[in-house]
């Protein structure tokens, strides 16, 4: 099963643009099903049809879904999360605090991840295409089986099958409960999931990652933003969606200096996310819903052709953590010499100038406070920007 993502600031368009992806796959004969992982679902009125929090079929080849997190939620941890609320419950808390406090930070948005896994493991379709939530929720959701694993591990290390059977009996004597078996397969079970999901998600021949923007500057710094953080976590991102840009045959003067502006914007877009191929679709002069108006914009964006298939192979670049408490951000630039190399730094941002070309990556926080300790360009044409942390006397 291919796997889609589109993610990118709320408002882009990213739902829309999953419709018609999903819409124009299903009519390419692929089985699509098209998932919603956004708490402000709108999917169901792109196609103008009820969904609900299992795949529901649109039409030929096409299954929708609105992911209800809750729902999710309780199928996913519900056994787990009924031992720890009674755990915390007999030690005074009232009932509504231990369920809030019994949800592990992002696992209400994690929850939704582990439905790529169940349609994988069903093998019922041939692509899965996820309407992501805006730019940070989409942030928490990929990061949360490396940012969970710390919490799991000492969870299980404490309610390990071995510990428990030793406790037991002195539990049983003091009036304490300890999880039975099921709960704690099911804290296993959960987390191997999010596991085998993150597998999924960072091989490139399975997924691609596509950021959903618009040519406006906001918009593009914090896809940048975005970008950086995804290549951090190796999720392999193959594609710019560019959408609304006004079209070269809107000839109203008022018009003129918007389309000055987003020309500027796109030039910026290039900068940031180049090599990576850039999709447009035009501003359309009403709302694009319902299966007619979503065929038009899937052609405005893909031409005739496949939207499943591979659009970059590689990277753009990459950030890895040295063995000193520095990283190593990692630029390929081919076709470069290094005389023709110039590299300026500000606060949250690196700019790479190659003759008139320029290349702009935008840093993660923990870059931001570090200091460069040097640039070398190597002989597989890759620049290596080494950061360490700032020595104060």
């Amino acid at each position: 099963m291919r796997i889609l993502i589109h993610t990118g600031k709320g408002g882009t368009g990213k739902t829309s643009i999953s419709a018609a992806t999903a819409l124009r796959a299903a009519e390419m004969g692929y089985r699509t099903i098209v998932v919603s992982t956004d708490a402000a679902h709108s999917l169901a009125d792109s196609f103008d049809v009820a969904l609900g929090p299992e795949a529901e079929q649109i039409t030929d080849n096409l299954w929708g879904q609105e992911i209800d997190t809750r729902y999710s939620l309780h199928k996913y941890w519900g056994r787990a999360q009924e031992y720890l609320v009674r755990m915390l419950t007999q030690r005074g808390a009232e009932n509504i605090v231990a369920e809030e406090v019994t949800i592990i930070p992002g696992l209400e948005e994690g929850s939704q991840l582990l439905w790529i896994n169940h349609y994988m493991e069903r093998g019922d379709f041939d692509l899965m295409v996820v309407d992501a939530a805006p730019t940070a929720e989409t942030l928490r959701l990929l990061s949360l089986p490396d940012l969970s694993r710390w919490w799991i591990e000492r969870l299980i290390g404490v309610l390990g099958g071995r510990t428990i059977k030793l406790l037991r009996p002195f539990a049983r004597g003091i009036g304490a409960e300890l999880p039975d078996e099921d709960a704690i397969e099911a804290i296993q079970e959960l987390f191997d999931t999010l596991d085998k999901v993150r597998e999924l998600m960072v091989d490139p021949t399975l997924t691609s990652v596509r950021l959903v923007i618009n040519p406006e500057r906001m918009v593009i710094k914090e896809t940048q933003r975005t970008y950086t953080y995804l290549n951090l976590y190796g999720y392999p991102v193959d594609a710019v969606l560019c959408n609304r840009v006004i079209p070269a045959e809107v000839k109203d003067p008022f018009f003129d200096a918007w389309k000055q502006l987003q020309a500027e914007n796109m030039q910026l877009i290039e900068e940031a996310f180049a090599p990576l191929p850039m999709l447009k679709a035009p501003m359309f002069n009403r709302e694009m819903g319902g299966l007619d108006l979503l065929r038009t914009l899937g052609d405005a964006l893909y031409g005739d052709g496949d939207p499943t298939r591979r659009m970059f192979e590689g990277f753009t670049h990459r950030i890895a953590p040295d063995d000193n408490g520095g990283y190593i951000l990692t630029v390929p630039l081919p076709f470069t010499t290094k005389e023709d190399l110039d590299l300026y730094r500000a606060a949250d941002e690196i700019t790479l100038r190659v003759g008139n070309f320029r290349r702009n990556v935008v840093l993660p926080y923990a870059l931001r406070n570090l200091e460069i300790k040097d640039a070398v360009f190597r002989k597989d044409k890759t620049l290596n920007i080494h950061f360490v942390p700032t020595h104060t006397p």
